[in-house]
């Protein structure tokens, strides 16, 4: 479960933002929306970890993150939360599933060549493990990008902008298979998104303005 109170964030040119308390539980789903400016990347990177906020708490299963080192929260994030960022940023010399594997060996020392391509298997690549990113489409790259953001059987997936450069099929396909992956491994998914396409697909909804 992660959860929000009172959170807050300030950029150096004194843009602020203040965004609504946000409660996701295991297996559930939440739609965060808003137009270009209103602060949805900056909400999607104070949960995963990566910026600080200036006032407020985030809490994940009764733990509040704020107090921790630089050094605590990187090995709180490679554990707990998955994140799928809208562009891809693969290590392009190594293979699909080396890419996979480092994610793992970066967040826990073991390689989990098994379970990564168990993953693989899972989101139908298993004919791509040894290709590199870049022979990929933009839609294989993005069950590639899931996959990465599972392998340590994260508490909280986060997706920034997810579909933003899928058409219609595939962004309805990706849609099901987030929320279908989040209450199979029984994560806490949350979309940042601006797609109105994704609107009609998910009931539990915040929109920021």
């Amino acid at each position: 479960m992660i959860a929000t109170k009172n959170l807050s964030f300030s950029y150096k040119n004194e843009t602020r933002f203040e965004f609504p308390d946000i409660t996701c539980n295991a297996s559930e789903s939440v739609l965060i929306t808003g137009n270009s400016g209103v602060g949805k990347t900056t909400l999607l990177h104070l949960l995963g970890g990566l910026l600080r906020p200036a006032s407020g708490e985030i809490i994940f299963d009764n733990v509040n993150i704020n107090p921790f080192s630089e050094k605590q929260l990187d090995a709180f994030r490679g554990k707990n939360i998955g994140i799928v960022l809208q562009q891809s940023h693969f290590v392009e010399s190594i293979s699909v599933l080396e890419n996979i594997m480092l994610a793992a060996w970066l967040a826990t020392g073991k390689k989990e060549k098994s379970k990564a391509k168990a993953l693989l298997e899972h989101l139908h690549l298993e004919k791509h493990w040894h290709k590199l990113p870049s022979q990929l489409s933009v839609g294989q790259q993005q069950r590639v990008s899931i996959a990465r953001a599972l392998i340590n059987n994260p508490k909280v997936l986060l997706a920034d902008e997810p579909t933003s450069s899928l058409d219609d099929a595939n962004t309805l396909k990706v849609a099901d298979l987030l929320e279908n992956l989040a209450k199979e491994y029984n994560t806490a998914l949350i979309i940042v998104t601006h797609d109105s396409r994704l609107k009609q697909r998910f009931s539990n909804q915040i929109n920021l303005s």
